[in-house]
């Protein structure tokens, strides 16, 4: 088959030519086509000057070692004529643009590797940041929690602090808490394990009596039977409501379902 400058041109051809990958017939034919066509001899210039562009922009230096031996090779030659490269001989040529591609290529692979290297370490790093700020924030509140429940006991062992029964009423027959107050420390723990669970609607709130008015000690969380309440000067005595879930700005009477007075 006759090629054309179509032909070669649309099947790469004289890239492959100038990479090596074609046989002998095969580049005969190219060569031959070169030497009677001046416009695909023209476009197979600019694409030399490419392919030698893209060579030298990823040169990487060979090892010392290898230099010294071409160096010591070169002088020992017996044909130190420089030779001008026709279109009949261009194997030496096409060697020479196979090595740079290999080595643009190889910078290529060596390259997308590194990049791949750079963003796994990346993400590992994203990893073991999120751990550790995971790790400090658990030991945090271990320590908030350690330093809390320290803060309870010292309450409960504490020689000044007065003990008090909240015994539940009709609307909470069989709810009791336990009040620990330490007027010395300005402190009140309360213990609320026998209260009654609420649904999620509804909290208990805890009021102290300061002549007659209801203060504010703060929502009984339900998961803590062990906890520390806002202590009130004065106050004359503890009061329980239920109340809408997260607290009210004044306590619901007809809800209270346990109370006592302090001595």
């Amino acid at each position: 088959m006759k090629w054309d400058n179509k032909i070669i041109i649309e099947n790469g051809l004289l890239e492959q030519y100038l990479l090596g990958e074609l046989n002998n017939k095969e580049c005969q034919q190219i060569e031959e086509v070169l030497a009677s066509n001046a416009d695909l001899k023209s476009y197979f210039e600019d694409l030399e000057k490419d392919f030698e562009t893209l060579g030298l922009e990823n040169a990487v230096a060979p090892p010392e070692k290898l230099k010294t031996q071409l160096l010591s090779q070169i002088k020992e030659s017996d044909s130190p004529e420089v030779k001008v490269v026709s279109i009949e001989n261009r194997s030496n040529t096409r060697a020479y643009f196979r090595i740079a591609a290999s080595i643009a290529a190889l910078l290529m692979i060596s390259t997308f590797w590194l990049y791949n290297q750079l963003a796994d370490f990346k993400k590992e790093q994203k990893i073991v940041n999120t751990e550790n700020e995971k790790l400090i924030n658990t030991l945090e509140n271990l320590n908030n929690k350690l330093e809390s429940e320290t803060a309870l006991f010292a309450t409960l062992s504490h020689s000044d602090t007065e003990q008090y029964i909240l015994k539940g009423n009709a609307l909470m027959p069989n709810g009791k808490v336990v009040s620990y107050i330490n007027h010395s420390t300005k402190a009140v723990v309360i213990n609320t394990e026998k209260l009654p669970i609420l649904d999620d609607d509804h909290d208990y709130q805890m009021w102290a009596d300061v002549e007659g008015e209801m203060i504010n000690m703060g929502v009984i969380p339900k998961d803590n039977n062990l906890l520390a309440m806002s202590y009130i000067e004065n106050s004359e005595s503890l009061n329980i409501t239920i109340e809408p879930a997260g607290g009210n700005d004044h306590p619901t009477v007809e809800k209270l379902v346990t109370n006592v007075y302090l001595r």
